[in-house]
């Protein structure tokens, strides 16, 4: 909390994030040229976020693109804006993820959360119906996490499937990925599947969790659906490993 409140204090790191809501994926370069200080400036300011959360990175070829990363933002959020405040502002979880000068130009959603627990209890919390029952939107994980078999949530109290897929890769505990068909709406279930990446990466006594949402034929309905519900599915995944119980959500 304080890494986030030091990096939130500075004017600029506030233009940097608004800039960066605005338009996600975008270059030193990009971000520098609406800021009166040098680049180096700007990089150490974008350092800083980084440190804090705030701003995640990804290297394309030579390229290095920055992105909002609104988790932190989230646990701000709920630790202190919604004791005093109107609890769950929702344009907190509108935020976009779209990667920019990638080959393919495709969107991409990139979410950090960090998680005081080990990789395999985390990996668990993922991988186990009894688990993502919990935080999942009351939905049960049901595969063998065996490459090449499906994969479905379905609903734990009506019993229809929301999303199904296929295992692409399982490397417990650090790498899960498989594809995402979601089937709880026409809109979501006209499109063709994308794909979900877990990453755990340990470090002392706190994992990183890495999603990555990606492989949408541009900003598809599920690539707009997926935006808000994950960030309410990593936040509630935390809560439930550090303190033993989900968020209770509020209904749109």
């Amino acid at each position: 909390m304080e890494e986030i409140f030091r990096a939130l204090g500075d004017e600029s790191r506030r233009k940097l994030l608004d800039l960066l809501f605005e338009r996600d994926g975008q270059r030193l370069g990009e971000l520098a040229s609406h800021l009166a200080m040098t680049r180096f400036g700007v990089m150490k300011h974008l350092r800083i976020l980084e440190e804090a959360g705030l701003v995640t990175t990804r290297k394309v070829g030579r390229e290095k693109f920055h992105y909002l990363n609104p988790v932190p933002i989230r646990l701000v959020h709920d630790r202190w804006i919604s004791k005093y405040a109107e609890p769950l502002v929702g344009a907190m979880t509108k935020l976009k993820q779209e990667l920019e000068g990638t080959p393919m130009g495709e969107p991409r959603h990139v979410y950090e959360v960090y998680i005081r627990t080990t990789p395999t209890r985390l990996w668990d919390a993922i991988t186990s119906g009894d688990m993502t029952r919990r935080y999942f939107h009351s939905t049960r994980v049901t595969t063998t996490w065996k490459p090449g078999d499906p994969v479905t949530w379905v609903d734990d109290q009506g019993g229809q499937v929301q999303v199904e897929g296929t295992v692409l890769e399982c490397d417990p505990p650090r790498r899960l990925v498989h594809t995402w068909h979601a089937l709880y709406s026409e809109e979501t279930r006209a499109d063709r599947p994308s794909r979900v990446t877990w990453e755990i990466q340990q470090m002392g006594p706190t994992c990183l969790l890495t999603l990555t949402h990606d492989d949408f034929e541009g900003e598809t309905a599920t690539y707009r659906s997926v935006a808000r519900g994950w960030v309410a599915i990593l936040h509630s995944l935390k809560s439930l490993i550090e303190t033993g119980e989900p968020l209770e959500m509020a209904t749109a």
